[in-house]
């Protein structure tokens, strides 16, 4: 026999031998193949773990490309492989092919969408590396493809499943629209509310807001699609769902630390009785005062020819014009704000006299500092009334205070004293 009839031989003899154990075989071949394809992810995950990496590593000035290599997605690609493998392994076992194609597909069309995601992370990183971020963040942005890619997955899944065509399954969707829009409630309102809040700048991460209904007062540091995550001052954090801020009011303190200056707006409460003309007396001591020194000598010289002209009796006080120690503590107000460089003097400034009060004469100060910072702001507007307390008695104010218990002991103490 040659070798010809010999390698006939064994042909006729394998196929006798596949014919008898068939069913054997292709139980056999499930396990074998799940091997083959787990190994070939192993040497291909090593592969590229080992080797790629490194090497795109040891590019220069590789800084971005690190930021997308942290989301792992060439390691992915790794289950790529056992897919195109288990596609075409088809031809040489007992399994039915287009089943073997089906899953491989699928499969591989799952390995690409993950490796898509892992990509849109990484490019979403880097530009989380710009200042523009800020400003225009595009993370919601990025988790509603995510969402779409999940929905074209699932359909192409179950079209490859049910060997149906996707338009097929697209259109009896139709019958479970209200379905689907009970159980995806919630996301769907918070696309909707992520897009009217991008479009319209709301919010951004950085900015102060203040929720009271949720408890919320602090900076936002994360806006997510279903969520935004706001560090409060007391350093907790408070979670609220993005579609609130389309429903509830909230406050946002951006255009203040845009504009370079933080309002100081509080009231000086001043004792009624303690208002009055000024004296010579007082008058000659508030010449003294270098902020007042332009502003008297203007005033005075105003008062004096309007007097003059109108023959005003000096001997009645309530006649002509005359100079009280409370208008000129608010131009000395005035003069100090002008003069004080933590003070923003492109900014609205005013001391004004509110409607008096059982608590006493408000004296309203409005400014800005020419800081926005938390605790340099308020050293500006402590400083500030630390001075105006201490020099209110210079002009002859008294600052009001409701009576204490010390004060309502001395006056007992006083009437024993004269009752004795």
């Amino acid at each position: 026999m040659n070798w010809k009839d010999q390698i006939l031989h064994y042909q006729s003899s394998i196929k006798e031998f596949i014919k008898d154990n068939h069913l054997v075989l292709e139980f056999l071949s499930i396990p074998l193949t799940l091997l083959l394809c787990f190994l070939a992810f192993l040497v291909s995950n090593h592969i590229i773990r080992k080797y790629i990496n490194p090497a795109i590593k040891a590019v220069p000035k590789h800084r971005f490309l690190n930021l997308i290599l942290d989301e792992n997605p060439l390691h992915k690609l790794a289950h790529i492989i056992p897919g195109l493998l288990l596609y075409h392994v088809g031809t040489i076992t007992p399994i039915p092919n287009l089943m073997l194609q089906n899953a491989a597909t699928i499969w591989i069309g799952w390995a690409l969408m993950v490796v898509m995601m892992d990509f849109m992370d990484g490019a979403l990183n880097i530009y989380n590396t710009f200042e523009v971020s800020k400003d225009k963040p595009l993370k919601v942005f990025a988790q509603v493809l995510k969402l779409i890619l999940w929905g074209v997955g699932i359909i192409l899944t179950l079209s490859l499943l049910l060997n149906r065509s996707p338009i097929y399954l697209l259109s009896g969707l139709g019958a479970l629209t209200a379905v689907l829009m009970l159980v995806f409630k919630d996301t769907i309102m918070s696309i909707v509310a992520s897009l009217q809040i991008q479009a319209h700048d709301m919010i951004r991460i950085g900015d102060w807001i203040e929720m009271p209904k949720f408890h919320a007062d602090g900076d936002v540091i994360d806006i997510a699609l279903h969520t935004v995550k706001v560090q409060n001052w007391d350093k907790t954090i408070t979670t609220i769902p993005m579609s609130k801020f389309i429903e509830e009011s909230f406050r946002n303190w951006r255009g203040m630390t845009m504009s370079g200056g933080r309002r100081i707006c509080r009231n000086l409460r001043l004792d009624a009785s303690s208002i009055r003309f000024l004296d010579k007396t007082l008058l000659e001591n508030l010449k003294r005062v270098h902020l007042l020194k332009d502003y008297l000598q203007s005033r005075l010289e105003e008062i004096e020819e309007y007097n003059l002209n109108h023959n005003v009796d000096h001997t009645c006080m309530v006649n002509g014009r005359r100079m009280t120690n409370i208008g000129t503590f608010r131009a000395y107000i005035l003069a100090y704000l002008k003069n004080n460089p933590r003070i923003n003097q492109n900014m609205t400034m005013i001391v004004r006299q509110m409607e008096p009060t059982a608590e006493g004469v408000p004296l309203q100060i409005y400014c800005f500092t020419s800081t926005t910072a938390w605790v340099p702001y308020e050293g500006t507007q402590s400083d500030l009334f630390d001075h105006l307390l201490a020099v209110a008695p210079e002009f002859g104010l008294k600052v009001f205070q409701t009576p204490s218990g010390n004060d309502i002991q001395a006056l007992s103490h006083d009437f024993r004293n004269l009752a004795q």
